[in-house]
């Protein structure tokens, strides 16, 4: 008695096809993994356009705040910063002004210094400024809660706890003190604003005067620093472009070389971030995982009859990963158009900043800033990706197998 032929194996081209049906045979079961993928997707991109936006937000609030966007001073300011280190002319600020990305360029004359008013004596760290060129460089200006911004000579603004401090109020005059080159010097100015920027650094200690009076009172005839205004997220690259310009004994630095201690506390929380990621990749390659293998255990039946048609175990493996390959990058797709969308609005739009300003409000300690943007990375795409691509590996492995492991005729009868 001969016995039947085995069934000739099914092509690699109709297998896609059948896995390409299959999908649109089960809606439901394929919605709801189309849902979990562009969910996965969708959390990663906006994900990370949260932390890296959270990150130059920081950043960017400590240039606009505490330091500028880009810095060029003398070496050895940097190294002390004390008015003798002043630079030797201010005729490279119009160079400076017309280097690409650079918007602005205004000077600085940072002096330590004492605030005396009638009641109280502190030390305090005073910055000479020009009142225009300021507004385009900080945000103070425009944090001034009580009176107004310096409109000229013989004017102060200080911060809300420094007129705290010292009973300071608007309209009442101050006497500001420093050492200067000729030997000690004192003026007299009026208090015409006090800045509340939620800000401590800045709260607690800015002492903000005309340049032409921190020039009588230093006896330095420029200033110490010119600071330059450029885009968020181009102060390392204008930077390098500045350095290019200047003479030896002059170095331009960006933001991210100005924050001292608060560079490794955001490194530390990209860290963090990182690590907190890899969790919920985890998680996420899982539930994708759990998805396809729950719809193998629902087909056992549907797949021991394609079996029985002549699909090898291998191919009905294979079959059960080609459906998830397939559902996968069609959810993937979808994720990342609404993750960059998301990312796009965070980016565009200080969607967060209320919930910051807020959160200020309630711990000034904090220090958080009122704009808080997002970020546009092609490389989510790439994180995102991974991700789907772990979940398709984990279904080849788990799903998969127990596909290419069903019997026939044991799986026909499975209810």
């Amino acid at each position: 008695m001969t016995s039947s032929p085995a069934p000739a194996p099914v092509p690699a081209v109709p297998l896609v096809r059948l896995a390409w049906r299959n999908l649109w045979r089960h809606r439901q079961r394929t919605v709801l993994l189309l849902v979990v993928v562009a969910y996965v997707t969708f959390l990663t991109v906006a994900y990370w356009s949260f932390v890296d936006g959270y990150t130059e937000s920081v950043v960017e609030s400590f240039a606009r705040y505490i330091v500028a966007p880009v810095r060029v001073a003398r070496d050895a300011w940097f190294e002390d910063p004390d008015p003798e280190n002043h630079l030797a002319d201010l005729e490279l600020i119009e160079t400076l002004a017309a280097v690409p990305g650079v918007r602005a360029a205004s000077p600085r004359l940072h002096f330590p210094g004492l605030l005396q008013s009638a009641y109280v004596t502190q030390g305090a760290e005073i910055a000479g400024v020009d009142p225009e060129g300021e507004r385009q460089l900080s945000r103070i200006p425009g944090k001034v809660a009580e009176g107004r911004w310096l409109a000229g000579p013989g004017e102060v603004v200080l911060g809300a706890e420094v007129a705290r401090r010292i009973d300071a109020r608007v309209g009442e005059h101050v006497v500001v003190s420093a050492g200067s080159l000729a030997g000690p010097q004192a003026m007299g100015l009026r208090v015409v604003g006090i800045a509340r920027t939620s800000v401590t650094a800045v709260d607690q200690t800015a002492v903000l005067i005309h340049l032409d009076d921190a020039r009588r009172l230093t006896g330095v005839p420029t200033a110490t620093t010119v600071d330059l205004d450029v885009a968020r997220g181009s102060e390392e690259a204008v930077a390098r472009r500045v350095q290019e310009l200047l003479p030896a004994g002059l170095t331009a630095r960006g933001v991210w070389d100005l924050v001292g201690p608060i560079k490794s506390d955001v490194e530390s929380n990209r860290l963090f971030a990182h690590v907190l990621a890899m969790v919920v990749y985890a998680f996420a390659a899982l539930a994708v995982t759990s998805t396809v293998f729950v719809g193998v255990m629902e087909r056992t039946r549907e797949l021991g009859v394609i079996s029985a048609l002549g699909v090898t175990p291998r191919r009905l493996g294979a079959l059960v990963t080609l459906e998830a390959l397939f559902t996968c990058v069609l959810g993937w797709f979808g994720g990342l158009i609404l993750g960059y969308g998301a990312a796009w609005a965070l980016a565009t739009y200080n969607i967060l900043g209320p919930l910051f300003a807020a959160v200020s409000a309630a711990m000034p300690a904090a220090g958080l800033s009122e704009e808080v943007y997002g970020a546009v990375r092609a490389y989510y795409a790439l994180y995102s990706g991974l991700v789907i691509a772990a979940a398709v590996v984990f279904s080849a492995l788990v799903p998969g197998r127990r596909a290419a492991r069903l019997r026939p005729a044991a799986a026909m009868r499975a209810e």
